[in-house]
C-alpha cells in the first residue's frame, strides 16, 4: 500500500525525483536541494542534451503545494529555474487544474512515479533563469573544490592524466579513452 501524503517524507520524494530524472528522463547532471544566492532551492534539477534543464518540486501535502505558489520565483515565473518544470506529489494531492501554465505533474503511487501531465516542451527558462542556473552550478562546483583541496578542481578533473602518471605514462589497459559527455567536442577526448 502506498504511503499516505501525511506519512510520506519529503526526502523520500526528492530521492525518487532524482532517480526519475536520471533513469526515466535521462538527465546527465542532477543536483538536489542545493542552495545558492538566487534564493530558489530546487528539490531536484537535472540537465540533459545541450543545456536543457528540468526542475522537479516535491510536495508531500496540499498546504506545501499551496505555500509554494507564494514564493517570489513562482509569482514571477520568468525568474524561475528550468526549461521544463514539474511538481511531484502523492496521487490526488494536486489537481491538474491547479498547475501553473506549462507545468507537468508527476504522481507518486505504489512506489512508482506516474506522469499525470507532461511539462510543456517550450522553454520556460528566461535569460534571468539561465543566469540563476549558472549561479547554482558555480556554487555547487565551489563546494566540490573546497572538499578536494589542496587540489584545484581543474587538477581533479584531469583524472586520466593522473592515472597515466601513476601508471608510468600509459593509461591502464581497458580504460575507455572516450568520455560519455555530451558537453565535450570529439576533439576534447584524450586518445
Amino acid at each position: 500500500m502506498p504511503k499516505s501524503a501525511s506519512s510520506l517524507k519529503h526526502t523520500h520524494l526528492v530521492s525518487r525525483a532524482v532517480d526519475w530524472l536520471r533513469h526515466e528522463y535521462r538527465c546527465g547532471i542532477i543536483l538536489s536541494e542545493q542552495y545558492c544566492a538566487t534564493g530558489e532551492i530546487p528539490d531536484a534539477i537535472g540537465w540533459k542534451g545541450l543545456n536543457r534543464s528540468v526542475v522537479i518540486e516535491c510536495k508531500v501535502s496540499r498546504s506545501d503545494f499551496l505555500a509554494d505558489a507564494t514564493k517570489p520565483f513562482r509569482l514571477k515565473p520568468e525568474e524561475g529555474l528550468g526549461c521544463e518544470r514539474f511538481y511531484l506529489a502523492p496521487g490526488g494531492v494536486i489537481g491538474l487544474e491547479e498547475l501553473p501554465p506549462s507545468w507537468g505533474l508527476l504522481e507518486y503511487a505504489k512506489k512508482n512515479i506516474l506522469v499525470s501531465r507532461k511539462a510543456a516542451r517550450k522553454d520556460l527558462r528566461s535569460a534571468i533563469g539561465l543566469m540563476k542556473e549558472m549561479n547554482l552550478l558555480l556554487a555547487s562546483l565551489h563546494r566540490v573544490e573546497v572538499r578536494i583541496e589542496p587540489q584545484t578542481i581543474t587538477e581533479f578533473l584531469k583524472w586520466k592524466n593522473r592515472l597515466a602518471d601513476y601508471n608510468g605514462g600509459v593509461l591502464p589497459v581497458g580504460l575507455a579513452h572516450k568520455e560519455d559527455n555530451p558537453h565535450l567536442l570529439a576533439s576534447d577526448f584524450i586518445g
